[in-house]
């Protein structure tokens, strides 16, 4: 005798299989812009949006969950962005400033994936794409990953993978297919190398592309190979949200959608490689069970919020490991984006002083954000909600914020790097022989202020 199930039979099956706790799917995309997208994050501005990028499957993602106009990366750089992604932690805390640190403050063993798996064991993760450090996927707890792979991997010849996303989606589907075979809940995280430099796109893509004027100097490059290589992006987003569909676990996943820094935009200051807020806020986007369709949230977050999100999702109460800074998103994700996190510290702290012009450190508490410039000793204050572009230093104004501010800053610094770098950084001394005029990069965030 044939046991046919109907289609809503099927959903109690796939939502009873990870009664423990929803699948986890995290997308960062690589370099993508406050603005890189067609979605606005702010939705009354819109330059908070592209109006040459097409990503039709994140304007759907969108209207089904929640946009976050304050989404902070945890550093303006891929690798120690990333870094403390995995570990819930400022890099100051990790003591991984740059790409080259390998004393990490924390061991593997408290990452948000093995952390996970403490919460609740029945949980399989993989990560796909992108992976920069020497710590692999799989002592960070990962069952599947591509390995070790640097930026380089992304460049690809074959003319049907470019940047490999659409290979590193084919994965995830195996992936997801196989986690639901066998009952388990999973975490995903899809690491991919879209849309870093170079861009690469299907010509098919391009072409719809083709009487784009290329970008003004000081750009990312060719404007239309940007703009397919989004798409490209944004239909390989689709293609994995369609598979959670196919699967019947759409309704008992959790979708976030962001970036692991930013990078030059009309309306921020400052790119890739500094600490102003084009390098530092992120297009994100959130669809889960219980997140209202088509809200927003205004409350800032930041990507080390990442692990006790997740932990909280998985097994409500489970404590995190000593020194995780991040909050969990959760109760903010239920309430339409009311509720705030709950965090160990209440402040965002960002280090950079490898392969920048001017080194910098930046603090926001509240609505004020402190920039300061190690080399040049000077602090800018600006208040990042009411002025986006931080055109206006407040600090004379406020000096008694600046000071409090920088402080803060500094006491974060040294508690975090230790005395030693503390003490090297006021003397003006900057790793790998990087100072004033000596680094690469965009300018430091440095810009003139009313």
């Amino acid at each position: 005798m044939k046991l046919f199930l109907t289609p809503a039979a099927l959903l109690l099956l796939a939502a009873s299989a990870f009664a423990k706790g929803p699948n986890i799917l995290f997308i960062l995309a690589d370099d993508q812009s406050w603005s890189g997208t067609s979605v606005r994050m702010m939705p009354n501005e819109p330059g908070s949006a592209s109006r040459e990028f097409h990503t039709p499957n994140l304007e759907k993602l969108a209207a089904q969950g929640m946009t976050f106009s304050q989404a902070y990366a945890a550093h303006c750089k891929c690798e120690c962005s990333r870094a403390a992604i995995q570990m819930g932690r400022t890099t100051t805390t990790l003591n991984a400033p740059d790409k080259n640190a390998r004393n990490w403050s924390a061991p593997v063993t408290d990452s948000l994936v093995n952390t996970l798996k403490k919460a609740d064991s029945s949980y399989r993760a993989a990560h796909f794409g992108k992976w920069q450090w020497f710590h692999t996927p799989e002592s960070m707890g990962y069952d599947a990953s591509d390995g070790i792979t640097m930026n380089e991997d992304g460049d690809t010849t074959n003319p049907e993978d470019p940047k490999q996303s659409f290979s590193i989606t084919r994965r995830a589907g195996a992936f997801m297919e196989s986690q639901v075979k066998e009952g388990h809940p999973f975490f995903l995280q899809l690491s991919y190398y879209a849309v870093h430099q170079t861009p690469q796109a299907l010509a098919a893509t391009l072409k719809k592309y083709e009487g784009m004027a290329n970008a003004a100097k000081g750009g990312r490059g060719d404007r239309a190979v940007m703009a397919a290589m989004t798409e490209d992006l944004d239909t390989c987003v689709g293609e994995v949200l369609k598979k959670l569909d196919d699967l019947r676990i759409a309704e008992n996943t959790l979708v976030i959608y962001t970036s692991d820094n930013g990078a030059r935009t009309t309306l921020l200051n400052g790119g890739k490689g500094d600490l102003g807020e084009g390098g530092l806020r992120e297009p994100m986007i959130i669809r889960g069970p219980g997140i209202k369709a088509g809200s927003h949230c205004s409350m800032p977050v930041i990507l080390y919020d990442l692990m006790p999100t997740v932990a909280d999702f998985a097994a409500p109460g489970f404590a995190m490991p000593k020194g995780v800074e991040g909050g969990s998103w959760k109760p903010l994700l239920l309430s339409a984006g009311k509720v705030p996190v709950k965090r160990s510290i209440d402040r965002f702290v960002w280090h950079q002083a490898v392969e920048v012009e001017h080194p910098q450190s930046a603090i926001r508490e509240g609505d004020y954000k402190l920039l300061y410039f190690w080399d040049t000793k000077e602090g800018l204050l600006f208040d990042v909600v009411n002025d986006l572009g931080e055109t206006r230093d407040l600090a004379k104004q406020n000096p008694d914020i600046a000071a409090r501010l920088l402080a803060d800053l500094k006491a974060h610094i040294r508690a975090g790097l230790g005395e030693q770098a503390s003490a090297a950084l006021e003397r003006g001394e900057f790793p790998q022989g990087r100072g004033p005029g000596k680094g690469k990069g965009p300018g430091g965030g440095k810009k003139k202020v009313k």
